[in-house]
């Protein structure tokens, strides 16, 4: 049986954007990023005190519970809304022309899932309040929220408008020709976040001049970044977390501090941080990670296409019909997902090499041991997070691996770590 033509250009897709994401991938991803190899994790109880190790246990050990719960949850729904006749009804109440039936049903679905993972949103709060990571007030975490809802309604409600609108004009070759517009749009996406949704949670103003400001430009002089400015963002009226990273490309690139960052730990603590953030401008991980998820992106609108098709079926509506975004969403959810350890098992090893460059530009393995075991006490991490979930959720490797990097390259125990309490 002849397969129609429609399924052949999304098999085409499909395995286009495989084999571009797997070609792509061993080009850019540095498989093999420690010199030596990757060591074991570092004992715990070597770089935290018992005390220290308890608290990040039992703060991760709920932490996890809600964001999984949020995560089966919303996924759950989305399953139901997607795979029965209630998307489709749903959607049948939706007035206008098509595309706005499809921003719409993608607002009213959003809002739905918001709804049902709401109480787990303000119990991870609440979790996290009860342990001081953050001192925000309930109404600017409700601002923050209803922001970040707007942002990926607008973001999802382009794609899906993109999809519907191209098996809409071209019924057959749809597949390849919105697979080559998603993969723009993520490459854009990259270039346009700085500038429009950055600014939408944070207020930034420039580093005054002093040695903090003198050394991180000198750090990206030695890491060859050309660096437009040296921003402090008001990160810790959110979070008590410790962060920095670049932004920007060209001669509009910054690096960012966390307000708290600059405040609360050393100065030489702090380039460490800045060292590892500019390695991956230096070595262009946003455009890598753009490059791949525009791949990504390809391979999954042809599996979209596999699995929706343009004429769909008795049970099914047409990738044409706006009746399909529920399904549509509920495909994506599914994907990202699965994903997820592929995607994130990429991320660590780019995160590892940027620890690498920057213990290679610092030449102080001490000032990495300290920052990295402060970034854990400030976020409450769990030192020995279960295998499987860092497997399939860890974007960075643990503490402990980053710390036996460290060790490993400084070839020296961790001067000034604190040894376990007595008893």
């Amino acid at each position: 049986m002849s397969i129609p033509p429609e399924r052949r250009v999304a098999l085409a897709v499909t395995v286009l954007g495989g084999l571009a994401f797997v070609a792509l991938a061993l080009l850019l991803v540095p498989w093999h990023p420690v010199p030596g190899g990757t060591p074991a994790p570092a004992d715990a109880g070597s770089v935290f005190t018992p005390a220290e190790i308890e608290r990040g246990e039992d703060y991760a050990r709920w932490a996890r519970v809600w964001s999984w719960s949020s995560v089966a949850v919303s996924l759950l729904v989305a399953c139901v809304l997607g795979f029965t006749r209630w998307g489709r009804w749903l959607d049948a109440r939706l007035p206008g022309w098509w595309w706005l039936r499809v921003v719409l049903a993608v607002a009213v679905l959003a809002l739905v899932g918001r709804v049902v993972t709401l109480p787990f949103a303000v119990l991870l709060r609440r979790h996290a309040l009860d342990h001081g990571l953050s001192h925000q007030a309930w109404s600017a975490f409700a601002v923050d929220l209803v922001k970040g809802e707007l942002v990926a309604i607008v973001a999802t409600s382009i794609v899906v408008v993109v999809l519907v609108g191209c098996a809409r004009r071209w019924e057959r070759a749809w597949p390849a020709v919105a697979g080559g517009l998603l993969g723009v749009l993520v490459l854009t996406g990259s270039f346009v976040y700085p500038v429009l949704i950055e600014p939408l949670f944070n207020s930034f103003t420039s580093l005054k001049d002093g040695p903090l400001r003198t050394e991180v430009l000198a750090l990206a002089e030695r890491e060859h970044v050309p660096v437009d400015d040296v921003l402090v963002a008001d990160a810790s009226r959110r979070t008590t977390t410790l962060n920095a990273y670049v932004s920007g490309f060209g001669s509009t690139r910054r690096v960012v501090l966390y307000d708290n960052l600059v405040e609360d730990v050393p100065s030489d603590q702090a380039l460490s941080v800045v060292a590892h953030e500019l390695a991956h401008a230096r070595h262009d991980d946003v455009l890598t990670g753009s490059l791949l998820g525009a791949a990504g992106a390809v391979f999954g609108v042809g599996l979209l296409g596999l699995l929706v098709g343009a004429a769909g079926g008795r049970r099914r509506p047409a990738m044409r019909d706006p009746a399909v975004v529920p399904l549509v969403l509920a495909l994506v959810a599914l994907g990202t997902l699965l994903a997820s350890p592929v995607e994130n098992g990429i991320s660590r090893r780019i995160e590892t090499r940027a620890d690498v460059d920057a213990l290679e530009v610092t030449h102080d393995p001490a000032a990495f041991i300290g920052v990295q075991r402060q970034l854990a006490l400030h976020a409450l991490s769990d030192p020995t997070p279960p295998a499987w979930s860092q497997w399939w959720f860890g974007s960075h490797p643990t503490t402990l691996t980053r710390i036996a990097i460290a060790r490993q390259l400084g070839d020296q125990p961790s001067p000034g770590s604190p040894r376990p309490a007595p008893g």
